[in-house]
Order: C-alpha cells, then sequence, then structure tokens
C-alpha cells in the first residue's frame, strides 16, 4: 500500500532545538503560529479563538527506526514505542491538543502550549469533540 500525505501548513515557532523543547504542551510550551496553504482557507472558516483543536503534525525530525523507548516516568524501564508519546516512531504523527489564541487572517492562527518545532508540517486541523456528541 502507497500512501501520500501533503502538509496543509507549517507551525512558526521559537522552538527550534529537540533537546531543549518541552516534551508535552503542558511542560511550558511557548505560543505558536500555524501558517496554512491559501487552497485550505475554506476549510478553516469556521475554526476561530478560544476552540480547542487537536493539530497533527509530522514530526520531521524523528527517528523512524525506533520502536523501543524509555519513558520520562520510568527511565530504567523499556517500552514499546506504541505505549508512549515519543515522537521517534515508525510513522512520526504528533497529535497536539491546543487552543486557538488568535486568528490573525484566514490562513495565520496563533494558538498555545504548542511543543512543536519550528518548521514542522501540519496534516490536519480536527476539532475537540464533546464526549456527548
Amino acid at each position: 500500500m502507497d500512501m501520500t500525505l501533503e502538509p496543509i501548513g507549517t507551525v512558526r515557532s521559537p522552538l527550534v532545538d529537540r533537546k531543549t523543547a518541552p516534551k508535552q504542551g503542558t511542560d511550558g510550551a511557548p505560543d505558536a503560529w500555524l501558517h496554512f496553504r491559501a487552497e485550505y482557507a475554506d476549510g478553516l472558516t469556521d475554526v476561530g479563538a478560544g476552540q480547542d483543536i487537536l493539530l497533527l503534525t509530522w514530526l520531521d525530525r524523528a527517528n523512524r527506526a525506533t520502536l523501543r523507548v524509555r519513558r520520562r516516568r520510568e527511565p530504567g524501564v523499556l517500552r514499546g514505542v506504541f505505549s508512549s508519546r515519543s515522537p521517534d516512531r515508525p510513522n512520526p504523527i504528533g497529535l497536539h491538543r491546543v487552543r486557538v489564541l488568535e486568528k490573525r487572517d484566514a490562513l495565520t492562527f496563533r494558538v498555545g502550549d504548542l511543543e512543536a518545532l519550528d518548521g514542522t508540517p501540519i496534516l490536519d486541523v480536527k476539532p475537540v469533540l464533546d464526549r456527548r456528541e
């Protein structure tokens, strides 16, 4: 099976070094800007400030050969990568729950608590659904 993913945008962030970047958004990640490609403007019309979204990214600096990792809370234990949130994994898709803080224009959003590095490709945006929906 052959699959092709095309980025719909790019993250612009002050985070440039993976070693010093927070591991999770809630670990003190800075605000970041999401810059979307013009052809996706119509798909973003209902996304606005104050809304929580799920941002899917391609962790382009990940090691795709990694299958076992040491988790932060258990550094002495080697675990399978699929039981972790490690960016190093065969298909390095990042999943980030962020809040839209500002919508500068149809293609540029400021979000809070995003641990993705500057230049990270954006794959998709999804709403956070209430459990009752």
